[in-house]
């Protein structure tokens, strides 16, 4: 298991793991396959692994989401922003 150092790093992580769940993929794996993500990668991204911001915006159109929506109900990383 990856350590998350910032507890943002572990808000962020566990709002990936919502959205996918909410499409309906119980298996972190079987979503990055068919979303072509690397699996390990995708997988450590939803354990709170630093990811790049080219990783998140390719997640957030995968799932037509805006930065705006997927900081919405995150207050710690809203005043990290701000």
């Amino acid at each position: 298991m990856v350590a998350a150092a910032d507890p943002r790093l572990k808000q962020i992580a566990q709002k990936l793991k919502q959205l996918r769940l909410g499409k309906g993929y119980s298996s972190y794996e079987a979503f990055a396959f068919d979303h072509e993500l690397p699996r390990v990668g995708y997988g450590r991204h939803e354990q709170g692994s630093n990811l790049t911001l080219n990783s998140l915006l390719r997640l957030l159109d995968i799932h037509q989401i805006s930065l705006a929506d997927f900081f919405a109900d995150m207050p710690n990383v809203q005043a990290a922003i701000n």
